[in-house]
């Protein structure tokens, strides 16, 4: 008996000594924010992966801005992750201290204004169109009535609601000149009032921009909706096709589009980088170098995805974005 209790305290031990090793294992390194320390910069400092910070941000609701961490915030740094303790409270009796209410709010989703568009691409069809206006009017706004094609055969009743878009030019990609689609825009929202086998009578419930006979009509959307962020599933690589405005440059707040959409595993909310390579001087060509690093530019966050297609709106621009450059998705590691 006495060999038999001997035995089971030495597992004890070795089960309690596991278990201490575990815990020394998980036990995080701390770290004190310094002033000008970035998402980016811990973690390339501590995991080694500077592609790892959208995933910092997401998993940490006390940051608020995705750019901004404080000096003086603590970070536990584990093997696998970071994670950002909140602030302390600071002392209201602190001459000049701001109050906690003064800080920024802690956001992990993005609202957008339902203004960015998207590509329409080939094999999408409408649900309808606006056929014609009363009294032929050319150009109409709120309140103003107006027919559609859309009738009971297409299982369209009386208070359905359709947005309105407009197509503009086709896009085409910036590397092999396909058209990946029409680039379209919101112009407003109607709701049916009267319908008929094929047609129907509509009024303009909202008018964001002139409305006209031709613009089509897909299923209603809220304009304004939230986007949260969602961990990438996969890595990826593709480019920017177009900007919204059509403009060559692009920068922080500007809507753009990419050549990847839900058949290569984009989702709203996904992060993506913009790359540039870095081409060596030419008079030092004679150095053996295969290929440099590429410089990160700025972040994109997808806002919708179509089929093979998405609308990014930019986060984050270090220096002046254009249609050509290359984008990544990296999935956290």
């Amino acid at each position: 008996m006495k060999r038999i209790s001997t035995v089971v305290c030495g597992f004890l031990l070795l089960v309690t000594a596991a278990g201490m090793a575990r815990a020394a294992a998980e036990e995080p390194t701390v770290y004190v924010i310094q002033k000008g320390d970035t998402l980016w910069g811990l973690s390339e400092r501590f995991l080694k992966d500077p592609y790892y910070w959208p995933n910092l941000w997401a998993r940490n609701p006390t940051i608020g801005n995705p750019h901004v961490i404080y000096p003086g915030q603590r970070v536990k740094v584990y093997p696998d992750r970071i994670e950002i303790e909140p602030r302390a409270p600071l002392s209201p009796a602190a001459p000049g201290a701001p109050r906690l209410s003064e800080e920024p709010a802690a956001e992990r989703s993005f609202l957008v204004s339902g203004s960015e568009g998207f590509l329409m691409e080939k094999g999408v069809a409408p649900a309808g169109m606006i056929i014609t206006t009363n009294q032929n009017r050319q150009i109409v706004g709120e309140d103003d009535i107006v027919y559609t094609d859309i009738g009971k055969a297409n299982g369209a009743k009386v208070g359905d609601r359709f947005s309105i878009y407009k197509k503009l030019d086709p896009v085409s990609h910036p590397v092999t000149n396909v058209i990946v689609g029409e680039k379209v825009v919101p112009l407003g929202t109607l709701q049916l009032t009267e319908v008929d086998g094929k047609v129907s009578k509509a009024i303009i419930t909202k008018s964001y921009q002139e409305i006209g006979p031709g613009s089509f009509l897909l299923p209603y959307r809220e304009k304004r909706r939230q986007v949260p962020l969602r961990a990438a599933g996969k890595d990826l690589a593709g480019w920017i096709v177009d900007s919204q405005t059509g403009n060559q440059a692009i920068g922080e707040g500007d809507v753009a589009f990419i050549d990847l959409g839900k058949s290569q595993g984009v989702e709203p909310g996904n992060f993506l980088y913009v790359l540039r390579d870095v081409v060596p001087d030419q008079q030092y060509a004679d150095i053996s170098v295969e290929k440099l690093p590429p410089e990160v530019i700025g972040a994109l966050v997808v806002v919708s995805a179509g089929e093979n297609t998405s609308t990014v709106l930019v986060v984050k621009s270090i220096d002046t974005i254009y249609r050509g450059d290359r984008v990544e998705m990296k999935k956290s590691r």
